[in-house]
């Protein structure tokens, strides 16, 4: 266990645990306690003083996880069976760490969603069982306070955050029928109209639901394991959106592909999703669904907000370069661009300014290790293990929301004592000898797309259009064309005059001849100024006014001195 920035010194109140065999290890919560399986024995210590407070004897444990305020530590072992009977023993267990005595066991075969499921405040738990949702009250788990039951229920999530809880549920589709996520408030789930939302959708084998912070809307990422287009290896996802008042929406992504990864913003108010063939796209969308800001195409496959929601990272792990796209996302402005290479993990400080980034087996076997980084880009500490060794895992301690404020971002790289050891892009790209003496010409396999802000891209004019846009556009300006020409009609005489004419009018007040010619043609030309002038307002609007239009401004002086003749030889 080591001191957290600036010191990344050893933390010698924690005695080393210098075992093989010790793969797991977690934090409560609010970073008060830990725990961790040494091969032998599952130990939970007080972080602080490192007093050990408990201990049971779980050799084989490879899960571990603490309920929300920390009163119940949940262990799971790998399924089997007694070699006498061939019953299934109890591998999920459940302790009460005040009194250390087990609260309850359960068989749980498989290690997928293996956890049981807690709201904030503990007051209700609950865990999957045979399409089946089982509750339970105030960590009671010798009753079963309440059922949720549906055909094939293959998946459910609590929300988070002050009671009432929501229960977001998914259920597949099944003989040709549709795939659907149902959002319930506990205990309400008898009758037709109990669900406060509900989803259908086709083309879904697996779905991952994702709770806002105020549970007020759930994302649905549903996907198929095969693309029958035969255009993607993943297979095929769409993105959805359901809010507890009953509203949902498929979200309308402008890229083709995959999607990666889907993140709600800590406010609750927005979220970004990474999507499409690569270099993918990667967008904010608010709660509307609508685009707030796309931050073009590039090497990412995650997206990680900043505990406090200020900073987004924008990685490409896994089989990419490991680039990071670090953003201001309040400003959208980008602060750096570091690299960390063969990286399998990362994770945001609670205090929003400091990433780990780690090389963990069994994912990677090799080049095992962890580094430290400030925002900007500076790695602050590295640890490599030792040749054969092996990181099994890497975690921050947590701390409870609202300890660490959010600090004013910049921009400027920390100074570091640690030399960044990343490889650097090649400096030029190979060029065969027939064309090393002929000018350099750009060839790219992917055209890259800049960023840009969605909110300002219709009222900017510099910024080019699409199709429908500048047809919209045009329809909207013919119209306009449409009610000034009728407003002129309806008045004749002085909307649409110049200053000339208004003086000329109000000295010479319009009334008849007396010869029905000359009253002619000064109606005649009148109504040639009128148009003129209609002429002269669209040409100030950007419209471009064809040749025999310009001619007709032209004559307007000509045409004005005709009409004041006329009028005072009356």
């Amino acid at each position: 266990m080591l001191n957290g920035p600036p010191q990344f010194t050893e933390n010698t109140a924690f005695q080393r645990e210098s075992v093989k065999t010790g793969k797991v290890f977690t934090f409560s919560k609010d970073g008060s306690l830990f725990a961790w399986c040494n091969g032998e024995q599952v130990n939970i210590v007080n972080v602080t003083s490192q007093s050990v407070l408990s201990s049971f004897d779980l050799p084989k444990t490879v899960c571990l996880e603490f309920s929300p305020k920390s009163n119940v530590l949940v262990t799971w072992q790998p399924y089997t069976t007694a070699k006498d009977s061939g019953a299934g023993v109890p591998n999920l267990h459940l302790f009460d760490l005040k009194t250390g005595k087990c609260l309850k066991s359960f068989i749980q075969k498989k290690m997928q969603n293996w956890c049981p499921s807690w709201s904030d405040d503990e007051s209700i738990s609950a865990r999957s069982v045979n399409n089946e949702v089982h509750f339970f009250e105030n960590n009671d788990f010798s009753t079963i306070a309440n059922k949720l039951h549906l055909q094939k229920i293959t998946g459910f999530v609590l929300s988070p955050g002050d009671q009432p809880t929501k229960v977001a549920v998914y259920v597949p589709g099944s003989k040709g029928g549709p795939s659907f996520v149902r959002l319930y408030q506990y205990p309400n789930f008898g009758g037709p109209r109990a669900a406060l939302a509900n989803k259908s959708f086709f083309k879904a084998d697996k779905a991952t639901m994702l709770w806002n912070n105020k549970a007020t809307a759930v994302l649905v990422i549903a996907s198929t394991d095969v693309d029958k287009t035969g255009a993607s290896y993943y297979g095929e996802q769409t993105l959805h959106y359901i809010a507890v008042n009953g509203e949902s929406a498929v979200v309308q992504l402008p890229k083709n592909g995959p999607i990666y990864d889907v993140a709600w913003s800590p406010n609750a108010l927005e979220f970004c999703a990474v999507y499409g063939f690569m270099p993918a796209k990667a967008t904010i969308f608010n709660l509307k669904c609508d685009p707030v800001f796309d931050f073009g195409t590039g090497p990412h496959n995650a997206a990680y907000y900043s505990p406090q929601g200020h900073i987004l990272v924008l990685a490409g792990f896994g089989n990419l370069s490991g680039q990071m796209d670090v953003w201001d996302v309040k400003n959208y402005k980008l602060i750096a661009k570091p690299q960390a290479s063969d990286s399998t993990y990362f994770a945001w400080c609670p205090d929003g300014e400091h990433i780990v980034t780690a090389t963990c087996s069994p994912r990677l076997r090799v080049g095992n290790g962890y580094k430290i980084w400030h925002y900007t880009g500076s790695v602050l500490y590295k640890y490599e293990v030792q040749q054969n060794a092996e990181l099994w895992q890497v975690a921050w301690q947590p701390f409870l929301d609202g300890v660490f404020p959010a600090k004013a971002v910049t921009y400027h790289a920390v100074p570091s004592k640690v030399l960044d050891d990343e490889p650097k892009a090649a400096q030029a790209a190979y060029r065969p000898p027939a064309l090393r003496n002929k000018p350099v010409t750009s060839s790219k396999l992917h055209e890259e797309e800049p960023p840009q802000n969605m909110r300002l891209q219709s009222k900017s004019s510099d910024k080019p259009l699409s199709k429908t846009a500048l047809k919209n556009q045009r329809k909207h300006e013919a119209k306009k064309v449409a009610k000034q020409e009728a407003r002129a009609e309806g008045n004749q005489e002085s909307a649409l005059a110049t200053p000339a004419q208004n003086s000329l009018h109000n000295t010479v007040p319009s009334v008849s001849s007396g010869d029905p010619e000359v009253d002619k043609k000064i109606k005649n030309l009148r109504k040639k100024l009128k148009a003129i002038e209609q002429l002269k307002e669209q040409a100030a609007t950007g419209k471009q006014l064809e040749k025999n239009q310009l001619e007709k401004i032209q004559k307007e002086a000509a045409l004005l001195k005709e009409l004041e003749d006329l009028e005072l030889g009356i």
